[in-house]
């Protein structure tokens, strides 16, 4: 069940909603829980997440463009920035505040989704990797 509640709040917290995952994942780590099955549930759930930021981007921005949220020229200035450092900025993608945007706009921009998972997925994983590493070191 821990897994399990792991996984849905990572990927909660990967949404544009305001909560994050590393408290509870610093919960379970001392309970002695699996260290490689804490990662796995929410490195995906947490990817999931971004994934659903994607496609919210995906097939909203023909909405939000119809209701003149986002005008041609604000897109086009999204495609720059987001052309100018490539798909690579998706690594970012774990930072709070910033990372959810980033996925979003993404999804709004059409990146190619293969890409689009991979390079979140690394970030994601390295991210947890770290507290998890950080965590079993420090004894917490």
């Amino acid at each position: 069940m821990s897994y399990l509640t792991l996984f849905f709040t990572s990927f909660l917290a990967a949404t544009l909603l305001p909560l994050g995952s590393e408290a509870l994942l610093l919960y379970h780590i001392s309970q002695d829980h699996a260290p490689f099955l804490l990662w796995l549930s929410a490195t995906i759930g947490n990817t999931l997440g971004s994934t659903l930021n994607y496609w919210v981007g995906l097939k909203g921005e023909g909405y939000l463009r119809t209701k003149g949220y986002l005008s041609k020229k604000r897109l086009e200035n999204y495609r720059k920035k987001f052309d100018n450092y490539g798909g690579w900025s998706l690594l970012f993608s774990w930072i709070p505040v910033i990372g959810d945007p980033l996925t979003l706009i993404a999804g709004m921009l059409h990146y190619n989704f293969r890409y689009f998972v991979s390079i979140v997925f690394l970030a994601k994983g390295l991210r947890y990797a770290t507290v998890i590493f950080l965590a079993s070191s420090l004894s917490v």
